[in-house]
């Protein structure tokens, strides 16, 4: 396992520093923190859950009061967001790009309330020809990802597993973060193998784990023998049922074997080889802690915080109980150096998610 502790991108020293981070007093004011989670739980396994931990940590660390509201749909974002307004907070952490557009119009109105938000583009706005017709609110941050480059590396390990030479996606809601990981797994698939057969859906819902599994069960028929998860509860749904047919599965966000699989209690836990990491909680944990030091050149305010290779913040989680060779092991080391070093692209628009003509 030498080979994939460097590759885990500091899921245990992380974990390290989070455990033994002094308790530092928060300054200039900064005192609380809300979180408004998307469609979903603060338990639900994905990047809820993620958001969530990171937020625990600083808050602990930094002596802050915390609390969180769980979104039950769409319509609530707005209420969610103007109940943390109004009840004060100074920071307000707003998680998934659908709630965006609200966050937005809340930081607007509020500037003198901080806004971070996961999986959101914070920048000028524009029009057709490039002229600035909104700036970006200076106390709003986005944090995103290259879920591309975790992508990237899911599908390298997936094309290097598969026997059948036919590996598969379930997909939540096409909008960029998924389209990163779809595009990036089937352009990592195909560096290792160009003809790789991929298959691959997007599922208009998050939270609907039994359509993912009658997804998967589908690209089992048709000769599947790795399927990557990529869509919230739907994507965790669609691997759970393909690990229980002794199918080689892929989670994502966080480590899934921890979450989905109750730490290898769930059946067919043997089976998840990895998960495509993006460190939610680093970067809600960076961005809290920046406003708690008074730190205003580490809050990005009007722009985003990116997340990438480089930074740790994307990744693989190792393969616990599946049975992945380490000459494997090190050859994905191999990509994922070659991409902290700027030496391998995944080929996916970093913003859009929209795969880039090949040079």
């Amino acid at each position: 396992m030498k080979n994939v502790r460097k590759l885990v991108l500091a899921s245990f020293m992380l974990a390290l520093i989070f455990s033994i981070a002094p308790v530092v007093l928060a300054q200039d004011g900064i005192e609380t923190v809300c979180l408004v989670t998307d469609i979903g739980q603060i338990d639900d396994g994905t990047f809820n859950q993620f958001a969530h931990e990171g937020a625990i940590a600083v808050t602990e660390d930094y002596d802050l009061d915390y609390t969180f509201i769980e979104t039950q749909a769409e319509a609530d974002y707005e209420t969610n967001i103007n109940t943390c307004v109004e009840e004060g907070f100074d920071v307000i952490l707003t998680i998934g790009f659908m709630i965006a557009d609200a966050t937005w119009d809340a930081a607007v109105a509020n500037p003198d309330v901080f806004f971070v938000g996961v999986d959101q583009f914070v920048g000028d706005q524009t029009d057709e020809d490039g002229n600035v017709t909104e700036e970006a609110p200076e106390n709003y941050v986005g944090i995103q990802f290259r879920e591309d480059q975790a992508g990237f590396l899911a599908g390298a390990l997936a094309a290097l597993m598969t026997e059948n030479d036919i590996v598969a996606g379930v997909y939540g809601v096409e909008i960029p973060p998924v389209k990163k990981f779809r595009n990036g797994f089937e352009n990592g698939a195909q560096y290792i193998n160009p003809d790789i057969t991929l298959l691959g859906v997007y599922i208009d819902d998050f939270v609907a784990p039994d359509r993912g599994a009658s997804a998967a069960e589908q690209f089992i028929g048709e000769g599947a023998d790795v399927i990557f998860g990529a869509g919230g509860q739907t994507g965790s749904g669609g691997i759970t049922a393909a690990a229980q047919q002794d199918v080689y599965v892929i989670g994502v966000d966080q480590d899934e074997y921890l979450s989905t699989f109750r730490d290898g209690e769930t059946p067919g836990a043997e089976y998840i080889i990895s998960s495509a990491m993006k460190r939610v909680d680093q970067g809600v944990y960076d961005m809290v802690a920046a406003l708690a030091e008074g730190d205003m050149d580490g809050f990005p305010g009007g722009g985003v915080y990116v997340m990438d290779a480089t930074l740790g913040g994307v990744g693989l989680a190792e393969p616990h109980d599946a049975d992945v060779p380490e000459e494997i092991l090190a050859q994905l080391e191999d990509i994922f150096n070659m991409m902290a070093e700027g030496e391998l692209d995944s080929g996916v628009d970093p913003i859009t998610g929209d795969m880039l003509e090949a040079e």
